[in-house]
């Protein structure tokens, strides 16, 4: 059937269906709502089994494995237009907790991105060259799947599947979602083990009893009188519906980003990822609006809210057009990278985390584990049991050092995954090991190691 307009109808009809379906689903069942599984991606799953994928019980249009990566750009550009706020004084009084959390962050961060390459490359081709279950030919940005699907989420895994795709690597966007989705996995049930453990341990110092999470967290429906404000109407309805003014700003950046980077492609030759283009034009659109007195009329929150619309939709997107069959393929090499990101980020936390941050190490410590398996909702949510009121000050920091992790991942998938493609994964590793080095040795510096405040982790627990 030819693609048109109304076959994207028809798949966003599909993808709201299975949505509102999960949605009612997340709200009756108890075993989801323990879980915390987010709708969209219980929604994936469903969309799955009954697509061509799956039963073909129904049939998307031939153009549905697109989506994700379209949609990952408008998330990418929703961040970039909300600008970055510093904030001095933060750096100031608060050097050592802020300092101390940063180095935390990006151990994580940089060992993803380098570690997994480095592990794919020397053990699973070079160690068992000849064991084809363990190397059915790996491409050289292999390792890249743990950084995409565990530090990046859906969206991230989109951006480098489409990357890696117009590189020659098709499989690369399937086992990058897969690799999404065993992350949120990973931060959903692990988070909620490991914070049993912790309220046991008496490692938590604002919720002692897991028993005590509010209701709306479970069933994902706020009651009246506890509502947050969506947003602000800050043009008048009478000259342009404040919704469609938000969204213009997002798509005027979205559509620019994506002719930009086919024009960068078809000059220069190279796999430039459309989403890093996005995000640099939004960044540029923000700058234009403060310059014409315009950004005082866009609301941040409006902003964000439909950057977090599109991440649901992607998500959906990206799960239910997985193809099993090139999962299957990969099996046992991407079991075993999937294995070794599961045991770095529960290492981060359970090691790393108690000696590195002082101030209520498992409440900052749980929600960097969340982020770092998929997407900062995890990592928010996991925060919320176990911090409702944010008295660790663990958003506040984030708010101050995301900025800088942001344009230094931005640049990070746009190089990495290209330079691995082309045969040079170890000048791709290198400077990212050296930065890693780096976040280790700063901490001692400042002396910011300690002892385990508590009683050490058993393994038996884990």
């Amino acid at each position: 059937m030819e693609f048109n307009a109304y076959s994207m109808l028809v798949d966003f009809m599909w993808a709201g269906i299975f949505l509102f379906v999960a949605k009612m689903l997340r709200e009756k069942i108890k075993i989801l709502q323990s879980l915390f599984v987010p709708v969209s991606l219980l929604a994936g799953f469903i969309g799955l089994a009954l697509g061509q994928n799956g039963f073909g019980i129904i049939s998307f249009s031939s153009q549905f494995g697109s989506y994700a990566g379209l949609l990952i750009i408008a998330v990418f550009v929703s961040i970039g237009l909300r600008g970055f706020n510093f904030s001095a004084g933060g750096w100031k009084t608060n050097f050592d907790r802020i300092g101390s959390y940063y180095c935390f962050r990006n151990i994580g961060w940089a060992f993803q991105y380098a570690m997994p390459i480095i592990f794919a490359m020397v053990v699973l081709k070079i160690v068992a060259p000849d064991v084809k279950v363990i190397n059915p030919d790996l491409n050289p940005a292999f390792g890249m799947l743990i950084p995409a699907g565990f530090q990046g989420g859906h969206g991230t895994a989109a951006a480098l599947g489409a990357t890696l795709g117009t590189l020659g690597w098709e499989d690369a966007t399937d086992l990058a979602m897969t690799s999404a989705t065993v992350g949120i996995l990973t931060g959903i049930f692990g988070g909620i083990i490991l914070i049993k453990i912790g309220t046991k341990r008496n490692y938590t110092k604002f919720v002692k009893d897991f028993s005590q999470l509010p209701n709306d967290m479970r069933t994902g429906l706020i009651e009246e009188g506890k509502r947050p404000v969506l947003g602000e109407e800050t043009v008048s309805p009478m000259a342009i519906d404040p919704l469609a003014w938000h969204l213009l700003l997002i798509l005027i950046p979205t559509g620019i980003g994506y002719l930009l980077t086919n024009v960068i492609q078809g000059a220069t030759g190279l796999g430039v990822p459309s989403f890093s283009v996005g995000f640099l034009v939004a960044i540029v659109f923000h700058f234009v609006l403060k310059g014409i007195k315009a950004d005082k009329y866009v609301d941040n929150r409006i902003i964000s809210r439909m950057g977090s619309c599109a991440t649901d939709f992607l998500v959906f997107f990206g799960v239910a057009s997985i193809k099993i069959p090139v999962v299957i393929e990969y099996a046992v090499p991407f079991g075993l990278l999937m294995l070794f990101g599961i045991v770095w980020v529960v290492f981060h936390f359970t090691v790393i985390a108690p000696r590195l941050l002082k101030q209520e190490w498992f409440e900052r410590g749980i929600y960097v584990y969340g982020y770092s398996t998929g997407v900062t909702a995890i990592g928010m949510a996991l925060l919320r049991i176990v911090d409702p009121e944010n008295k660790s000050c663990t958003l506040d920091d984030a708010a101050i050092v995301t900025p800088i992790e942001s344009i230094i991942e931005i640049f990070a998938l746009a190089a990495v995954p290209v330079a691995c493609v082309q045969g040079n994964w170890i000048a791709a590793v290198t400077p990212i090991l050296i930065y890693l080095a780096a976040l280790c040795i700063v901490p001692v510096v400042f002396k910011w190691w300690h002892k385990h405040p508590g009683k050490a982790w058993d393994e038996s627990e884990l």
